[in-house]
């Protein structure tokens, strides 16, 4: 959650262990054996195969089936096949059968394209990715979609790694925290429809208010249920829900927020949220006054050490340069938003994996509003130069951090700060302002936020692997602007 812009405070991320595997690129050959998994082949293209691992409680993709590579088979010609008329839908996994003809690959992994491409899914999985001019018989014509994606451009799907699903956003969007929770979970209902439909799958949300829930009864975080209910539909984003935030004692950025004056306090909040079923922790480490955290080093090295014995990972809100350096020596699996951080914070990050998750775009909604509110802190000359300000040292923080090696994942903190949560891209245009390349930005929103999950799968475009990729018109590695331009979600 972000606060309001100025002197005061703003929200920051989360952020994880530092990435958990290399990359690697692999030509592609036919596949031998129905269990078979892609190698090299004749042509460019590559299968992007994360390194196994055992996921975490809870980490499992809903719906999620043993992978398998496709039947050998020889190449044939689709002529006979009967084409249905295509139409623009969201999560469209189950028994039909598409072939998707002839698009490009922008996986996060390359600079470049790989094209042309074609992908066929069965049953949600991707059965395989050939060259174009090398496609596999897709088998019986019955049931078989065939898409023309000739002119577009097959994406990862997204993982948002900091939000809040409750929050609607915009200009008030600490106000809105108090809504009832009859609407807090409607909007959570609104935000995963819209998400998903902009192409991200996977949400974390980091920080959620408290209250019965109108669905299961339970006095909790909201997201907790929310997150319950969602489990196994392909029309809901997964999620990873941190509970409600943990504030130093006398502050509470929202109503019902979880305060620890110390220590043993600080671990009590953090074991109540995961006994409450929460996925992680979130730490807000911005104080009452701007240039101190609310905890000690020590004090959170040891909520630290709790949380990681209990198998789950923390985070940190750090909207400023001591609560960052807070966090960051004390090894927190990740900073959400960094706004502030110097040289000596990013080489602690890096030394200790600890992973930055940036909003930089929440800045950039901020200054929207000088033309749309009356707000003063938004509409006044002197509003926009602090907003401007920070946006400045908030793109260093991000530069310092990338140089230094840190592992960057990135969010639009929608719902806790301004933006929608259909605004992902805008954070990926941010950080190529801030001077990523477009590639790298891509990867910030796809596969690493999959190793800030633990998920080998999320973000993520591989044969055998769960068909979560979507298609925009044009190539968002010239032009990230084209991840706005979703045409279709597989």
């Amino acid at each position: 959650m972000v606060t309001a812009p100025g002197p005061e405070r703003s929200d920051a991320g989360q952020q994880t262990p530092a990435a958990q595997g290399s990359m690697t690129r692999r030509r592609f050959l036919a596949v031998s054996t129905v269990s078979a998994v892609a190698t090299a082949c004749a042509g460019p293209l590559r299968v992007l195969s994360p390194s196994p691992g055992s996921p975490s409680p809870g980490s499992v993709p809903p719906g999620s089936v043993s992978p398998a590579g496709p039947a050998s088979s020889p190449s044939a010609s689709l002529s006979g096949a009967s084409v249905v008329p295509v139409s623009p839908g969201v999560g469209r996994a189950g028994s039909r059968r598409t072939l998707y003809r002839r698009g490009a690959l922008a996986d996060g992994r390359s600079p470049q394209l790989e094209l042309p491409v074609s992908i066929l899914v069965e049953e949600g999985r991707i059965a395989w990715i050939r060259p174009a001019d090398a496609e596999e018989d897709p088998g019986t014509r019955d049931g078989l979609e065939i898409v023309d994606a000739s002119g577009a451009t097959f994406v990862p799907a997204m993982v948002d790694c900091h939000s809040h699903l409750t929050g609607p956003g915009g200009a008030h969007w600490i106000e809105r925290f108090s809504d009832p929770p009859e609407q807090l979970v409607a909007t959570a209902e609104h935000n995963g429809s819209i998400a998903l439909a902009s192409g991200v799958r996977w949400i974390r949300d980091v920080g959620s208010p408290s209250g019965v829930d109108p669905v299961d009864g339970r006095d909790r975080a909201l997201s907790l249920g929310v997150r319950d209910r969602w489990r196994g539909r392909r029309d809901r984003p997964y999620v990873r829900a941190a509970g409600n935030w943990i504030f130093g004692g006398g502050i509470s950025v929202v109503a019902h927020g979880v305060q620890a004056s110390n220590g043993d306090e600080l671990v009590a909040a953090a074991m109540g949220q995961l006994d409450d079923g929460a996925d992680l922790v979130k730490l807000y480490l911005d104080g009452p006054d701007p240039a101190r955290s609310p905890w000690s080093v020590d004090e959170v090295r040891r909520v630290v050490e709790a949380v990681h014995g209990r198998g789950a990972r923390i985070t940190a809100h750090s909207g400023r340069l001591d609560g960052a350096r807070v966090g960051a020596e004390a090894a927190v699996d990740s900073l959400e938003h960094g706004f502030e951080l110097d040289e000596d914070v990013a080489r602690a990050m890096l030394t200790n994996g600890v992973r930055l998750i940036s909003t930089l775009a929440v800045m950039r909604s901020w200054l929207t509003f000088g033309r749309t509110t009356d707000l003063e802190r938004f509409a006044t000359p002197a509003g926009e130069t602090v907003i401007r300000d920070r946006l400045a040292r908030a793109e260093e923080s991000v530069r310092l951090a990338h140089r230094a090696g840190v592992p960057v994942s990135t969010g639009t903190d929608f719902g806790g700060g301004s933006l929608r949560a259909n605004q992902l891209a805008w954070e990926v245009e941010s950080l190529v302002a801030a001077g990523l390349e477009p590639w790298e930005a891509l990867a910030a929103a796809t596969w690493r936020g999959g190793e800030l999950l633990g998920e080998a799968d999320a973000g993520t475009i591989r044969e055998g692997g769960p068909a979560d990729f979507f298609l925009v018109h044009g190539d968002p590695l010239s032009e990230p602007a084209a991840l706005w331009r979703v045409w279709r979600v597989a």
